[in-house]
């Protein structure tokens, strides 16, 4: 441990060069972030029709992929302090390598069970790298343009999240399959256990090569100069106000600020992933609805170049979070309310299906927007309060079965109510509840 606390640097000692390298290397694990998260967004589809599965069952995917947040991220703040920033994201990228190996036998066997291990076990990485990198880039440079890097990051995590599932359709897909999927009703039972079986086989050597990848990608950031920051600096102002503080449940403003990442990121992994679904319910096949997806991650990347122009320099990252969640609340109201066909981008849809892209832009500052607010004034604390922040995370899992219970039950359009509440609860949170420091009885 000693060792440890000796190699660590402040940040103010770091060098422009130094904060650049880091600033490319850590953008480098949020394009990882992102090609393996916003991959699911064609794989729930996709599973749903080699596995047979109904909506709920089809969004175990992302239950199975984020729930591994909730469980790690406090276990992955404790990793992190003993082993150190760098060490820590390799023994994350080797779980996410063992996850994505897990795939060949799921598919070998088409059992939709070893796949949520699998995607469990990706999550659980994910979730080491995570508690790291959110912490680190907060605190690399002033907190006033903390989310100005933090959208910095965004670009490299949703420009992954446009190319993950055109590539994974373009290697998984074949032109024919439109076809293969409207002849599954008529086929006997032998025929289509072969053709499912055959559908699902496809993903082994693409998740073969990513397994092989995210392993080198472990040795290479452990050997990597990104130096280990002391996260854990405290001000003299910030540890006279933190003297009373035993726990970090004394931090209201980190725990609202959780309860907002929870439902925000619900909102977000809804806009993307039910996308493809909800262009189904048009009559749009899976072939061109794939497109869909990229859509809303282009729309997040915009709002991302929006908030580097105008953060802090024109608008303070509290008022640009204010409009995202209120955009939120109008983008909801649209996609139950408005009505009539359109033709956008060579696609024939109801207008309703470019608010759930817009969705996009709303959700793309929200993150940007709490994580200063909540680790702000943490100071020793910070770690833990960050692992705290990623357990939030698991509401990638929660919130899109709420969507997928509605979906099944009503229908796919009017499941979108389930984000009307989250919304309402961002708009506080960026209102008043990132003031808060004290909990009132």
């Amino acid at each position: 441990m000693s060792k440890i606390l000796t190699s660590t640097v402040d940040v103010s000692s770091l060098t422009k060069k130094d904060t650049f390298i880091s600033i490319i290397i850590i953008g480098l694990l949020f394009f990882i972030f992102g090609f393996v998260s916003w991959v699911n967004a064609i794989l729930i589809p996709y599973f749903k029709i080699a596995c047979e599965l109904t909506h709920f069952k089809a969004y175990l995917v992302t239950f199975a992929f984020y729930i591994s947040y909730f469980i790690m991220s406090v276990p992955s703040s404790f990793l992190l302090k003993k082993t150190g920033f760098k060490k820590g994201m390799m023994i994350g990228f080797w779980a996410m390598s063992a996850g994505a190996f897990i795939f060949v036998p799921a598919a070998l066997t088409r059992t939709y069970e070893i796949f949520l291990i699998g995607l469990f076990t990706i999550g659980a990485g994910l979730a080491i790298l995570q508690t790291a990198a959110n912490p680190y880039i907060t605190v690399l440079g002033p907190k006033e343009s903390a989310a100005q890097r933090i959208s910095i990051m965004g670009i490299f995590n949703k420009g992954a999240g446009i190319l993950a599932p055109l590539i994974f359709a373009a290697v998984i897909l074949k032109a024919t399959d439109t076809d293969l999927f409207s002849q599954l009703a008529t086929m006997n039972e032998g025929e289509k256990n072969a053709a499912l079986d055959e559908l699902i086989r496809r993903v082994m050597i693409p998740y073969t090569c990513v397994g092989t990848i995210l392993f080198a990608l472990g040795l290479m950031v452990r050997y990597s100069p990104l130096p280990e920051i002391n996260t854990e600096q405290e001000s003299p102002e910030v540890a006279s106000a933190n003297m009373d503080k035993k726990t970090i449940f004394q931090f209201p403003h980190l725990i609202l600020g959780a309860v907002g990442i929870f439902l925000h990121v619900g909102t977000q992994v809804i806009a993307i992933d039910t996308i493809i679904g909800y262009a189904n319910s048009m009559d749009i096949p899976l072939m061109e609805a794939k497109s869909f997806p990229s859509y809303t991650l282009f729309a997040t990347i915009c709002g991302y170049i929006l908030g580097i122009i105008v953060i802090p320099k024109y608008i303070s990252q509290v008022n640009v979070l204010r409009i995202c969640t209120l955009l939120g609340i109008v983008l909801t109201l649209f996609i139950i309310y408005a009505k009539g066909q359109v033709h956008v981008l060579g696609h024939v849809t109801d207008i309703s299906i470019w608010f759930v892209v817009l969705l996009g832009l709303a959700n793309s500052l929200v993150w940007a927007g709490i994580w200063p607010l909540a680790l702000d004034g943490l100071g020793k604390f910070t770690k833990l309060g960050a692992s705290i922040m990623i357990m939030g995370l698991c509401g990638n899992a929660i919130v899109p079965l709420f969507y997928g219970y509605l979906a099944d039950k009503i229908d796919v359009r009017h499941a979108y109510w389930v984000l009307f509440p989250c919304y309402l609860y961002l708009v506080f949170y960026a209102a008043y509840g990132h003031r808060v420091r004290r909990w009132k009885l």
